[in-house]
């Protein structure tokens, strides 16, 4: 065995062990319940948005994420003093957070793919494009450090959660919101897998995509990696994972279907949306403080 298939076969959390998992990709530690996957980041690549429509995606996800971008703002706010005012919001996208949080806060965001950083910032949006924290200066501080659905797609993760502790000032806080591997959604996408059908399992890690998932965690092996950079677990929250607000375009983009099929969809699972708040939420929303 070589040097990187030991990495490889390592667990990123507690240094045990990990086993291969339902694909040749995808791999989970048994002691930490940790997942990854060995899928390869595409962005800024020639053809890389041609496999996805930005711009459909855009319309597919604002709802959802912009309602939950209030509740994480309200949720800083309430862990943060008034004297804290700078904000670093690293893979900005569309600048979506950005928009909530710089009613409090002074914001800067950092977005790696190129097209997309220049569509913000020609919305007037403070976005340098290029990696986290290549862009920035050393010397530069943030009271706040936000993750949107972004840190489960670093490769480096020790890297970035390193750099974050370097760039918070003192008493600074950590925010990660990224998906849960118990959530509902992800172990039904299992199940699927067991039986055959990819799909559902190979959409949660946004397989083929520009920028594909590699890590899962729940929130206690996402702690236990934290706290390891020395900061201190705060409080985590689930955030919703379905909103009737643009619950038909976001089916429309996950895949072509039948307009009778995705009508349905979209019927049956606007009527779940109550019942699916009393199972186990897909996205969390964990807090640290700089310790």
């Amino acid at each position: 065995m070589d040097d990187q298939e030991a990495i490889r076969m390592k667990c990123l959390v507690c240094d045990g062990s990990t086993k291969a998992g339902l694909f040749d990709w995808h791999r989970f530690c048994p002691s930490c319940r940790y997942e990854s996957a060995d899928l390869a980041p595409v962005i800024n690549e020639a053809g890389a948005h041609t496999r996805v429509d930005e711009l459909d995606r855009e319309v597919a996800l604002k709802s959802l994420r912009a309602e939950n971008f209030k509740v994480i703002v309200d949720l800083i706010n309430r862990l943060v003093p008034v004297s804290a005012k700078r904000l670093l919001d690293v893979g900005s996208a569309h600048g979506w957070f950005l928009d909530e949080a710089s009613k409090r806060f002074d914001v800067v965001g950092v977005e790696p793919d190129t097209a997309v950083a220049e569509r913000a910032r020609d919305r007037g949006l403070p976005v340098r494009i290029g990696y986290f924290p290549d862009v920035l200066n050393q010397s530069e501080l943030f009271d706040v450090i936000v993750f949107n659905d972004v840190i489960e797609h670093i490769p480096d993760i020790n890297r970035a959660l390193q750099a974050s502790y370097d760039q918070l000032s003192p008493d600074g806080l950590l925010v990660l919101n990224l998906p849960r591997s118990s959530g509902v959604f992800y172990r039904i996408a299992k199940v699927c897998a067991r039986f055959n059908w990819h799909g559902p399992f190979e959409r949660m890690w946004q397989k083929d995509l520009p920028s594909p998932h590699v890590h899962y965690f729940n929130e206690k092996n996402l702690d236990a990696l934290v706290t390891r950079h020395r900061f201190q677990p705060l409080q985590s929250r689930h955030l919703s994972s379905l909103s009737s607000g643009g619950l038909l375009e976001r089916l429309r983009f996950v895949g072509q279907v039948h307009p009778v099929a995705l009508y349905t969809q979209c019927l049956i699972l606007r009527c779940a949306i109550p019942f699916l708040k009393l199972m186990p939420s897909d996205i969390v929303v964990c807090t640290y403080r700089k310790r």
